[in-house]
């Protein structure tokens, strides 16, 4: 019995980051055994609200992070299929034909969209930016996938999949799955200025890349209880960066039962508790940063990774598009055309 097929990925914009890892890596780690994922490195969507040449001359640069962030956390590209959006050119189409089964109104009503546009400090809203559900689910389609992982803020992009699969397969023959939404029990990851989740834009990330020293001084900036001003103060752990942390990444969980106590109770300091949380932290990540760097030094490794993925999905995506073209007539068209064109050659000589 074939594995059922997963698709996830990010946008390759900068190197992961703890968020990252509670919020899908680690997820994603344990798919790859039960499931044949496909992770996208979906640098189109870049494109979305950073169309600057600038931008796009970092593309390559944070693709090659990315890889490098996946496999130094674990995932295998032996077992998974990592590729790069934008080389296969398939999909391209797929999102030209799901264009026409979508009206503007409908792509309005997807919430994320406003928030991007937000985010990105966009006065209006581009066209690429309004159909980007609509390339997502080419993406989503393309190898055919019957699960999506996301988190629930993104369910209305897979249902918008779901439609767009269920009126092709309704106007031209069944040709796609309906893919299910897969909502994992993970969440996201506070940042440490503790205002809000961990994020690039925001400064407030520990990235997996980040070396001891960096990780240290991070960590001693990091938000705790401000009403406690004085160690012998007792201390809310509820809600409190350091801890959420500590309950996270520390795999000593009498120490951190240890520390809530005494917090609680004032009996110990937010020097001492940051200086664990700090060894906790480069514990787990130095395997991952010494994993990172064993790659990173073999020369080429990257590039063959995403290549040999990319090829992978371009044959898939080669298989997807021939379906939907022989399901919807359009490729017979063309071929009729031909074929009589060849026909009338041969008989004027």
């Amino acid at each position: 019995m074939e594995k059922r097929r997963i698709l996830t990925g990010d946008r390759p914009t900068g190197k992961l980051h703890l968020g990252h890892y509670v919020g899908s890596l680690q997820n994603r780690v344990k798919l790859q055994h039960e499931y044949e994922c496909f992770f996208i490195l979906a640098d189109l969507h870049t494109l979305t609200t950073k169309p600057e040449k600038s931008s796009v001359e970092e593309i390559a640069t944070h693709t090659r992070d990315l890889v490098l962030d996946y496999i130094a956390c674990g995932i295998d590209p032996d077992k998974s299929v990592i590729y790069l959006q934008s080389a296969v050119h398939e999909v391209y189409e797929m999102n030209l034909f799901f264009e026409m089964m979508v009206t503007v109104p409908r792509l309005q009503r997807i919430p994320s969209l406003k928030d991007m546009a937000k985010s990105a400090d966009l006065q209006e809203m581009p066209f690429g930016l309004l159909g980007y559900p609509i390339l997502q689910a080419a993406d989503i389609l393309m190898p055919r996938a019957h699960l999506v992982p996301v988190g629930k803020d993104n369910e209305s992009h897979v249902e918008l999949t779901r439609e767009i699969a269920r009126r092709f397969n309704y106007l031209y023959g069944d040709v796609f799955n309906i893919p299910d939404v897969l909502i994992g029990n993970v969440g996201s990851l506070v940042g440490t200025d503790g205002n809000t989740k961990m994020s690039k834009s925001l400064n407030n990330a520990i990235y997996l890349s980040d070396s001891a020293r960096i990780v240290e001084k991070k960590v001693s900036g990091m938000y705790t209880d401000p009403n406690r001003v004085r160690a012998d103060i007792p201390g809310t752990v509820e809600g409190n960066p350091v801890f959420i942390y500590h309950d996270v990444f520390n795999s000593d969980k009498g120490e951190v039962e240890d520390l809530k106590e005494r917090y609680r109770t004032g009996r110990v300091g937010d020097v001492e508790v940051k200086q664990k949380l700090t060894r906790a932290l480069n514990g787990f990540l130095d395997p991952i940063r010494d994993k990172r760097e064993d790659i990173a030094s073999r020369k080429g490794y990257v590039d063959e990774v995403i290549y040999e993925g990319t090829m992978k999905a371009r044959e898939e995506a080669r298989m997807t598009l021939q379906a939907m073209k022989k399901a919807m007539g359009i490729s017979g068209i063309w071929n009729r055309i031909s074929r009589k064109a060849e026909q009338a050659r041969k008989s004027r000589s």
